[in-house]
C-alpha cells in the first residue's frame, strides 16, 4: 500500500474542479468559474490526509497507548466515517493515536483481525478491545483525563 493511494481521491476532486471551472468559463458563467475551484479544493482538502493528525505505525500507536491510555484509531483517507469521527472530535482528535491503514500494512492487518477479515474503518481500539465505527461522543468519553 503506497502513500499515493491516499491522494487519489483529493487529486480526482482537483481535476474535476479544474474541468468544471474550464467548462463554466467556456460557457460564459463567470460566477461558477469562480465557485468550482474553491468548492473542489475544499473537497480535496477535507478528503486528504491533511485533516487528520500525523499518523503513526501500528506498533508505535500500541506503544504510546500502553503508556498514556489513549485510544488507537485505525483509519484511511477518503473514508467519510473516519472524517466524521475526526471532525466531531475536534481538538480532542490530537489526543488519540491515528494509524493510516493504507500506509501501514500492520495496521491494516490489525483491522482485518478485529473485523473478521474486512478493512472496516474507523476501528478504534480502547483497552485492547476493537470497536468498529463507534460514536464520536463515546470515543471522547474514553479519553484519559488531561494532565
Amino acid at each position: 500500500m503506497s502513500c499515493r493511494r491516499a491522494w487519489r481521491l483529493p487529486a480526482l476532486f482537483l481535476l474535476t474542479g479544474a474541468f468544471a471551472a474550464t467548462g463554466s468559463a467556456f460557457g460564459g458563467d463567470t460566477a461558477m468559474t469562480a465557485v468550482f475551484p474553491v468548492l473542489f479544493v475544499l473537497l480535496a482538502v477535507i478528503h486528504s490526509p491533511l485533516v487528520f493528525p500525523a499518523p503513526v505505525s501500528a506498533a508505535e500507536a500500541a506503544r504510546r497507548s500502553a503508556v498514556d491510555g489513549s485510544p488507537i484509531v485505525y483509519w484511511r483517507p477518503g473514508c467519510t466515517y473516519c472524517l466524521r469521527l475526526r471532525l466531531r472530535l475536534g481538538r480532542d482528535a490530537s489526543r488519540l493515536h491515528w494509524v493510516d491503514i493504507w500506509r501501514d500494512p500492520a495496521g491494516a492487518a490489525a483491522v482485518r483481525a478485529a473485523t473478521g477479515g474486512d478493512e472496516t474503518v474507523p476501528t478504534v481500539v480502547v483497552a485492547d478491545r476493537p470497536h468498529v465505527n463507534p460514536d464520536p461522543a463515546w470515543v471522547r468519553r474514553r479519553l484519559p483525563p488531561r494532565t
